[in-house]
């Protein structure tokens, strides 16, 4: 088999997806060698094109159809020096995995960002035609538990995205071939009685003696290669222990043609997810999305839950759904809807997600649908899910490690358990923010249409921001009762945020916003303090936009605000002549929050804060 020179860009790519990488400069010590004859003019390829079978390469440095299975080795260079030395970073990576400088051959790199690559590279045996299964373990071992150390002058940590050991196929056992006595040559004598005699009798023991030995030699051959064969899977069982793995690490040698599959999660068989769901019937879809539809489930312990059948595939979608997987595995949060497990087939192409199932319905359905039309949500509901919703998005954007954006932030994926407990779900398009920073270019804009951040939608500029925007327009939602987009309204007021926007500007049209199945029964002052917050998320510049820590600190003290005059009203009740103490917002304060931008409101509520005391479930939660 004839090895190509170069990889595909997209192979072994953990989060970023081909088209999204950006284009930096080539670190000039890591710049991409001229390609040497042996290479690309070996007289080897020009006379043995096709000599090597399917996973073997031809070794380089020889003469002959010589095919070597070598082990393929991918891996994310993270902190990269500008100028790093090629070199001292093979002799680094040879001489700690115990290997010669000729016997690793790099294929392909390409820049991530100006400090992070992704190499591919192959690692040639030195004697014999494919490493043991021990030596395959002891150079797996060596890098998954990171006893791989380099000059921090060239790359200070790396990541593993690709280990696949080749081997050679078993070899079939050779054909057995029973020889046959040779006939009496014609010129002799038949006359002789005892000379025929002997001769039929030497002829019937020499028959009886070859087929006895053919009948032993074939059992001893059998019994041989049956010893051999369990003798040589039980050591390939033996030879890769499962070992303890810093995060996002392979933790298991990958054979040819399969992906690691993260151990952090539950994988489900095919067939429990196929029953959980009577074989797919359309009586168990729960929804139907941009990437594919939701079952609802019952798994063989008892747990209900909901099954997203992705339609991507291929070779390239299976590995990136699996860094999807290991992604999700790592968000636990109280308003993240939580992953159970997945399944995924190379062969099939079929992913599926399994997430719990969240009975009560999604925002969607009880604001704009049929689940809200005899019970419209109170006030008191809405201010619930809004900090509820606030806070998984939180935890996604400052309290996860990497950042995680979520992309389609909508009131679909705003589910909701039993006693309205909200939790954020539909990670199908989240994306990690890369290391140290909270933003993301992409070459194709993915989401919803009304709630896409206008950077977004005209750079491809993705930030952490966009989220609080999508938030910002959810959180008009629950005020107005519209939908981002409903083209039954007038003319100029289709866009919730269009309509919306000059409005938020006034404090005396603020009530105008208000949704008429609230009646009217709300706290005035919270609903305008709401506002302000909804105001500041939407809008038009990410930079004047509030991080989504701040909305929910926001969030908190108008409920604490709302409790404390709760408070003091029943004790004025109780106590008639007590004089009683207001929190509201003064005229001036109320102008002063409008006119000074769309953030400046957040700091109207510095002065409540300081007169309201911190519950004790704050304290808990740290938020």
């Amino acid at each position: 088999m004839k090895r190509s020179a170069l990889v595909h860009p997209g192979m072994g790519l953990p989060n970023i997806a081909p088209t999204q990488i950006s284009a930096g400069p080539i670190p000039a010590g890591l710049a991409q060698p001229p390609l040497s004859p042996e290479v690309c003019l070996h007289e080897n390829f020009l006379t043995w094109p096709d000599c090597c079978k399917p996973d073997s390469i031809l070794k380089p440095g020889t003469h002959g159809c010589h095919c070597v299975y070598p082990i393929k080795l991918d891996l994310l260079l993270l902190n990269v020096s500008q100028n790093p030395d090629r070199n001292a970073f093979l002799v680094e990576l040879t001489s700690q995995l115990n290997l010669l400088p000729n016997q690793i051959e790099i294929i392909n790199f390409y820049v991530l960002s100006l400090s992070r690559l992704n190499i591919s590279m192959d690692i040639i045996p030195h004697t014999g035609i494919s490493f043991s299964a021990s030596d395959a373990s002891k150079i797996n071992s060596s890098l998954v538990m990171h006893r791989v150390h380099f000059d921090p002058n060239v790359v200070r940590d790396y990541q593993i995205l690709n280990f696949t050991w080749f081997e050679p196929p078993a070899p079939s056992p050779a054909p057995i071939v029973v020889s046959r006595p040779r006939a009496a040559p014609a010129h002799l004598s038949s006359n002789s009685t005892s000379l025929g005699s002997s001769n039929k009798g030497n002829h019937s023991n020499l028959i009886l003696i070859f087929g006895i030995s053919a009948g032993i030699l074939v059992f001893a051959i059998i019994s041989v290669l049956i010893i051999c064969s369990c003798t040589f899977h039980k050591g390939k069982t033996e030879a890769f222990p499962k070992e303890s793995v810093k995060p996002r690490t392979t933790d298991v040698v990958e054979r040819a043609g399969s992906f690691p599959h993260p151990s952090s999660t539950r994988f489900l068989q095919y067939e429990e997810l196929k029953e959980a769901t009577n074989n797919f019937a359309p009586a168990s879809i729960l929804g139907e999305g941009g990437f594919g539809r939701v079952f609802k489930g019952v798994l063989s312990d008892g747990t209900s839950v909901a099954i997203k059948r992705l339609t991507n595939g291929g070779p390239q979608g299976d590995k990136e759904f699996l860094v999807e997987v290991e992604m999700l595995s790592r968000l636990h949060h109280r308003n993240l809807v939580k992953l159970v497990g997945y399944y995924s087939s190379h062969d099939s192409s079929q992913n599926l997600l399994c997430y719990e199932l969240v009975p009560n319905g999604s925002l969607e359905s009880w604001l704009h649908g049929p689940l809200g039309v005899n019970c419209p949500l109170d006030w008191d509901t809405r201010m619930k899910i809004a900090l509820d919703a606030a806070r998984g998005l939180a935890y996604l954007h400052e309290d996860s490690q990497p950042c995680v954006i979520h992309r389609d932030f909508k009131a679909s994926n705003i589910l909701f358990e039993n006693n309205f407990h909200a939790k954020v779900a539909d990670f199908g398009l989240a994306k990690q923010a890369p290391e140290g920073r909270t933003n993301y270019l992409s070459t194709h804009v993915m989401g919803t249409f009304g709630y896409v951040a206008p950077e977004y939608a005209m750079t491809g500029h993705l930030l952490v921001k966009s989220d609080v925007y999508s938030y910002g327009v959810v959180l008009l939602e629950l005020l107005t009762g519209r939908k981002p987009v409903d083209m039954s309204q007038p003319s100029g007021q289709e866009n919730l945020v269009t309509w919306a926007r000059p409005i938020l500007r006034d404090k005396d049209r603020l009530e105008e916003l208000s949704d008429p199945g609230l009646g009217g029964k709300y706290p005035k002052e919270d609903f305008i303090r709401v506002c302000t917050v909804a105001a500041a998320c939407v809008a038009p510049e990410a930079s004047q936009r509030p991080t989504m820590g701040e909305v929910v600190q926001s969030l908190k003290m108008v409920q604490r605000i709302a409790e404390y005059q709760d408070s003091m009203l029943t004790v004025s009740n109780n106590w008639p002549n007590q004089r009683q103490s207001s929190t509201t917002f003064e005229s001036d304060e109320m102008s002063s929050m409008f006119s000074s931008g769309p953030c400046s409101g957040l700091s109207a509520f510095d002065n409540d804060i300081s007169r309201t005391a911190v519950s004790s479930e704050d304290l808990h939660e740290g938020r």
